[in-house]
């Protein structure tokens, strides 16, 4: 299933990067650090490219759930972001005191969502939850290629 997902977007070069990093960013169980070494490593495409085409994609799909939490209706974060009240309010426990700051987390696999969108929930300041999220994807999807590319340079 990954196998084709990757195909499929690799297939569209660097919008179909975004939108598939667009989504794994979001609400869709879906691996955009898979993508991104596809296409980095056996599409040879440029890998300062692909850092920020990724990037933009995965932060707006992040931001995304920030405003969907932002509207506020636990019915709606539970039926379109699929975080359920538990996931939720442990996300909040979380980042109790932290605020605005824990966008630095929003990389993280699986739990982003639940940062992305209970920062929105409790209104965290949007540019400094844009600004920490960009950041930490930043630094994820760098280490990431350029990890891909030390291998690669291996065989």
């Amino acid at each position: 299933m990954l196998d084709t997902l990757i195909q499929f977007f690799t297939q569209w070069g660097y919008f179909g990067l975004f939108l598939g990093s667009f989504l794994a960013g979001s609400i869709v169980p879906f691996s955009s650090e898979a993508l991104v070494i596809a296409c980095v490593g056996p599409l040879h495409m440029d890998p300062v490219t692909c850092l920020f085409v990724a990037l933009a994609g995965n932060v707006s799909g992040g931001m995304t759930c920030y405003w969907l939490g932002h509207l506020g209706k636990i019915e709606w974060i539970e039926k379109y972001a699929h975080v359920s009240e538990k996931k939720l309010n442990r996300a909040l426990d979380f980042m109790q005191n932290r605020g605005a700051w824990m966008g630095f987390f929003a990389f993280i696999p699986m739990l982003g969502t639940a940062i992305s969108v209970a920062l929105g929930y409790v209104r965290s300041n949007v540019w400094i939850v844009l600004v920490t999220m960009t950041i930490g994807k930043l630094l994820r999807y760098a280490a990431i290629i350029w990890g891909s590319l030390k291998i690669i340079d291996l065989f």
